[in-house]
């Protein structure tokens, strides 16, 4: 988990760099550029290139749209809002998973977890603070971005039933590369990377691939209600990164919001069972 805290947190100072030269749309297009090369390059040296197919390629682009969109809306937010917020705001995913999950799985829920998922946006409240005045807009992104990784998780849950991660990846990278280049290349005008932002933008495509990686093997070593509480030492590192190089000041608010947020989510990772 150290390995994807790094990599998340690398994410959004990459993606704050590089916000003044590039829209999101750009920045998933060469982060996708970047991808793709190393998937391609490890698939092929490890022999894991078969495991590349096409039986689910509708699922495929269906899960890539959804984290297309939320990546996109995440990179947004990091400009607009303050970092601790919008990590905050990213822990909601597991929540909306539990409420998505009967609508895409066909899963039950329980009313406990109902109620765990209650107190969860309770937490949310704390930290968008939304009756101390306007809400910024930042945070609207950065909340409809659990959303759409919520949903990606929920999707790549179905593929993961008959698909290896090596796909995955795979398709993960060379469809958000065309996502991207369709949404970057719409108004004609797609700014080329240059000696100062060219370094941010490989840090971008290596952290992405290095966070799926780790958070995928910390889930397959530790179950997730070890894994989650872990994570959450993303939100006060990156509060006081936004506080030293961004001058954003530490809310007390949002860390307590935080910490509520992952605790009903833990609370529901360990809630979670079959039901009949």
């Amino acid at each position: 988990m150290t390995g994807a805290i790094v990599s998340f947190t690398s994410m959004a100072v990459a993606g704050r760099a590089v916000s003044l030269s590039h829209d999101t749309f750009e920045i998933m297009f060469y982060r996708s550029c970047v991808g793709v090369v190393i998937v391609c390059v490890l698939a092929a040296t490890t022999g894991r290139l078969g495991e590349v197919t096409t039986r689910n390629l509708p699922l495929q682009v269906g899960r890539n749209i959804a984290h297309f969109t939320g990546q996109n809306l995440w990179f947004l937010a990091i400009t607009l809002a303050p970092l601790a917020q919008v990590f905050a705001l990213e822990f909601t995913s597991p929540l909306w998973v539990l409420l998505l999950a009967p609508i895409v799985l066909g899963e039950r829920v329980r009313p406990v977890q109902v109620g765990v998922a209650l107190l969860g946006f309770g937490g949310v409240l704390l930290v968008a603070q939304p009756f101390s005045g306007a809400v910024s807009m930042g945070l609207i992104w950065a909340g409809l971005a659990a959303v759409f990784f919520a949903l990606t998780n929920l999707l790549t849950r179905r593929l993961t039933r008959d698909e290896t991660v090596t796909g995955i990846l795979f398709w993960l990278t060379v469809l958000q590369l065309i996502f991207g280049l369709i949404c970057a290349g719409f108004d004609g005008d797609i700014a080329l990377p240059d000696a100062s932002t060219a370094p941010w933008l490989v840090l971008i495509g290596i952290a992405g691939l290095c966070a799926h990686w780790c958070l995928t093997n910390a889930l397959r070593l530790a179950p997730a209600s070890t894994v989650m509480p872990v994570d959450f030492a993303r939100l006060p590192l990156i509060a006081v990164i936004g506080a030293l190089f961004y001058a954003e000041p530490l809310d007390p608010l949002v860390l307590v919001g935080g910490a509520v947020v992952v605790a009903a989510a833990w609370a529901n990772l360990r809630l979670a069972r079959p039901v009949p």
